[in-house]
């Protein structure tokens, strides 16, 4: 019952802070959302996910001071708490940095391998993909009253950072930690020339994110050597999983590459070619460790090579891996109704 109850509590303050218009309730919404999900990273009564819950309370405690001072200092300077009242450069940029550091990006991106790699499975899909949702869409609301130039560098930083953080990560929850921070970065880096597209971006990466960890669960695979014996278990829980790795590296023709081509054609219409090259070079990076990833997972049978032990998994049913055949379609195929 009280799991329930602090479920809805999530939800209600996540739907509350996106439907604001205030600073004030939004600040509010999200310390509660914050409060909302330490009693789920902190469940498993282990160390490492107290500290997991302890970093994740500190750094959110910082954005969200940092929030309110942006709002605070907003509404002296307009006399408003109204969010798209944002005309000064400081406070828009503060505010722009206490966001971003809720959702994950460089520089204050840290937290979120830490934090992943301390939940659980289930708990780290709630924080990489719903936990994002309020920040990103208070985001969308200021869009046109942030700064470009901090934008673009945040974006370009974070492709950069999240890619070459995930190149030697073995725990697989740290690499999609490190995808989050590079796709975060593909979300910012077009937020004032289209905020639309990176909407696109962000619920596309929810849509591909969310099957990918219900996977994870479902077949207890938390580490790349655990990825090696995965086929014999459920052959068809492998090829999605494949696909769904390739489709949020963004390699064509699947549903992840469209995004990166819109938000690509959008760098290009307002005169960004050589940003557009660098930010396409930097997602490389990515598919090189979603490759690896890819081809351990399908291209090594048992019995291989290695020399451990084969991981003990529960005997997955016809109904559960019949449920994961949209899934499947859907990160197959491209959606077309998205190009503009």
């Amino acid at each position: 019952m009280s799991t329930a109850m602090i479920f809805v509590g999530l939800i209600l303050s996540t739907i509350l802070a996106t439907a604001s218009n205030s600073w004030l309730l939004a600040w509010l919404c999200l310390e509660l959302n914050t409060l909302s999900i330490l009693p789920f990273i902190s469940k498993t009564k282990h160390p490492r996910a107290i500290e997991a819950a302890t970093k994740y309370f500190l750094t959110q405690a910082t954005a969200s001071c940092l929030l309110l001072l942006a709002g605070t200092s907003n509404a002296w300077l307009t006399g408003t708490w109204d969010m798209t009242q944002m005309s000064n450069k400081l406070t828009s940029t503060t505010m722009l940095i206490a966001l971003t550091m809720k959702m994950g990006t460089v520089p204050t991106h840290f937290w979120l391998p830490e934090v992943l790699q301390g939940s659980t499975l289930l708990t780290a899909l709630l924080i990489s993909t719903w936990q994002k949702i309020a920040p990103m869409s208070l985001l969308f609301i200021m869009s046109n009253n942030v700064q470009p130039t901090f934008a673009l560098t945040l974006g370009l930083l974070s492709t950069t950072f999240g890619g070459w953080g995930g190149m030697n990560q073995t725990q697989l929850r740290k690499m999609m930690a490190y995808s989050s921070i590079a796709n975060m970065g593909w979300t910012v880096i077009t937020l004032t020339h289209e905020p639309k597209a990176s909407m696109i971006n962000i619920f596309t990466y929810i849509i591909l994110t969310t099957p990918t960890f219900l996977l994870m669960a479902l077949t207890s695979t938390k580490t790349l050597q655990n990825m090696t014996t995965m086929w014999s278990t459920s052959p068809l829980a492998t090829t999605t999983m494949a696909l769904l790795l390739l489709s949020t590296a963004g390699l064509p023709p699947l549903t992840g590459f469209l995004p990166k081509l819109i938000i690509m054609n959008e760098l290009v219409t307002q005169n960004l070619t050589p940003l557009a090259t660098m930010t396409m070079m930097t997602s490389l990076l990515t598919l090189s460790f979603y490759l690896r990833t890819t081809y351990l997972t399908t291209l090594l049978n048992p019995p291989s090579s290695a020399t451990s032990a084969t991981k003990w998994r529960q005997k997955m049913t016809k109904n559960k891996t019949m449920i994961l055949l949209p899934t499947a379609t859907t990160s197959t195929f491209m959606m077309p109704a998205l190009i503009p």
